[in-house]
């Protein structure tokens, strides 16, 4: 008999442990432990209070500069084309003429972070403190 248990010398069968149903039951308690032990991770974190849009585009100032960059690589100081290496002269000449100068960096829908990084690392090099970065460019008229 092919499919029968072994017998022992005396008629009874033999105990035989089957090991594909064990196998089973360590996986099973093995995939428990592991979801147990995710849901026990908690999360912990510095509250921030995150500040909110405005609704409205408000008209930057007279006396802030506005860096926008583009993802071709191309630097714009309020709005006027410029090379890149000219932006670390031209802050810290605006920073020597203002007595409160501030910064905004922006850039296009395409643009890669490290030309926004460049331009932080300038803002910083000049000395000025007051730096925004805008993360939505919004349309605005350009007065043509």
């Amino acid at each position: 008999m092919a499919g029968s248990a072994p017998k022992a010398e005396d008629g009874k069968k033999k105990a035989r442990i089957e090991i594909i149903p064990l196998i089973d039951v360590i996986f099973f308690l093995l995939a428990t432990f592991v979801l147990f032990t995710l849901s026990l991770d908690k999360i912990v974190s510095v509250p921030v209070q995150l500040p909110q849009a405005a609704d409205t585009i408000s008209k930057p100032d007279e006396d802030m500069v506005t860096l926008q960059m583009s993802d071709e690589g191309a630097c714009y100081w309020n709005r006027e084309p410029t090379d890149v290496k000219e932006i670390g002269p031209r802050l810290e000449d605006y920073r020597r003429r203002i007595a409160n100068p501030r910064v905004l960096v922006t850039g296009d829908t395409k643009t890669k972070w490290n030309a926004i990084v460049l331009a932080l690392d300038e803002v910083r090099k000049a000395g000025i403190t007051q730096v925004s970065v805008e993360t939505a460019y919004p349309l605005r008229p350009t007065g043509k």
